[in-house]
């Protein structure tokens, strides 16, 4: 049997391609965004407590009580938890939700590149047409022409992504408000993907829901993992006026109908943590920046530092190879370190040759012997 034509050509993820090699060449994986290290013992807890307390049967499938009410409360609007936050099983299957719940065949998407991976192929299960706008290298700037040019009357949704995968980019608020300008124009729906809200290290993030009149048209997805690394909960959820929401739940009931009860209530537990936690959590991650950012110029690396998540994307033409996939395969078979070749992130542009993504989301010793490692490619 053949898959689908709507997946045929997307094969498997690049994640899963490299996660296998890191194992099989006994490589530093600093290639799939997952951390080497254990979540808080305070969110573990929360969630061996729920399950002690007998939250184990489905939950509400837009979500549990607990966990609406504290994602509304810490969102940064006044939003209605039961009318606008929908849970769901990660940020990915969010991504599935809304566009499968709102968008039609043949409407047009523009999509920001490089690109986290699952957003081409789930236009492509809703039949939609991407239109593809470019973060041009090495500073990753938006060209406003560009973007303007990508926006037609066909034009349903534009997915923004900030702070940015894989660029680390977080958007300043001319870029937004660029954005924002355009969407209202073309009355287009914003999906705004923020799952690294709260990894912002140099600058500041600015929800594009909070600029003047977009909360009635933007969707906001955010998610649990990244934040207290516990990526294999894969609790995640939406925001979005209830018009939008109505769509989004329709779709998720008939893929998961609810995410896991007892790490949902835990979530709720941890979502109310103290700010403390969170300026130590970006602290910590500043110090891995650097010294990732620091290691790979010191081993020949043209580096642009990013200003948010825990990827950076590092130039290797320096080393002479022709693109970014024999470069990878050199990494891990001769240096036993595993980065992503960015080619996956991109359509359009063939900047991503030049480019491999590492993710610093390791302990600090990880990180350093990984920079020994590559110190071979001197």
């Amino acid at each position: 049997m053949a898959t689908a034509k709507r997946l045929e050509h997307f094969g498997e993820t690049v994640f899963a391609t490299w996660s296998r090699l890191a194992t099989e060449h006994n490589a530093i994986n600093l290639g799939q965004g997952f951390p080497d290290f254990d979540a808080p013992d305070f969110v573990k807890e929360a969630a061996i407590k729920a399950i002690r307390d007998g939250e184990n049967q489905y939950s509400r499938s837009a979500g549990h009580p607990l966990l609406v009410e504290a994602i509304a409360e810490t969102f940064e609007l006044p939003t209605n938890a039961m009318d606008e936050v929908t849970v769901t099983c990660g940020s990915t299957e969010t991504i599935a939700a809304v566009i499968l719940g709102l968008v039609n065949p043949g409407d047009e998407v523009i999509v920001i590149e490089p690109f986290y991976d699952s957003y081409l192929a789930c236009l492509s299960m809703a039949g939609a047409v991407p239109k593809i706008v470019t973060l041009h290298a090495p500073e990753f700037t938006l060209i406003e022409e560009e973007l303007r040019e990508a926006f037609s009357d066909k034009t349903k949704m534009i997915i923004v992504n900030s702070p940015h995968n894989p660029t680390g980019r977080v958007f300043n608020k001319s870029e937004l408000e660029l954005i924002a300008e355009l969407a209202t124009k073309h009355n287009a729906i914003v999906l705004s993907d923020e799952v690294y809200n709260k990894l912002v290290l140099t600058g500041t993030h600015i929800p594009i829901a909070t600029l003047p009149g977009m909360k009635e048209r933007t969707i906001t997805l955010r998610s649990l993992g990244k934040v207290f690394s516990v990526t294999g909960w894969k609790i995640g959820w939406s925001i979005a006026p209830q018009k939008f929401t109505e769509a989004i739940r329709c779709a998720h009931q008939f893929m998961t109908f609810c995410p896991a009860t007892p790490l949902q209530v835990a979530a709720a537990t941890a979502l109310r943590s103290p700010e403390s936690y969170f300026t130590e959590y970006t602290a910590q991650y500043t110090e891995r920046r650097d010294l990732i950012v620091d290691g790979l110029r010191s081993v020949g690396f043209n580096v642009h530092s990013p200003e948010g998540t825990y990827f950076v994307l590092a130039d290797h033409t320096p080393f002479g190879f022709s693109d970014d996939v024999s470069f990878c395969h050199h990494l891990v078979t001769s240096c036993g370190v595993v980065g992503i070749p960015p080619t996956a992130f991109y359509k359009q542009s063939t900047d991503g040759q030049g480019l491999v993504r590492f993710a610093f989301c390791k302990g600090v010793e990880t990180l350093k012997k990984a920079v020994e490692r590559l110190q071979g490619l001197c």
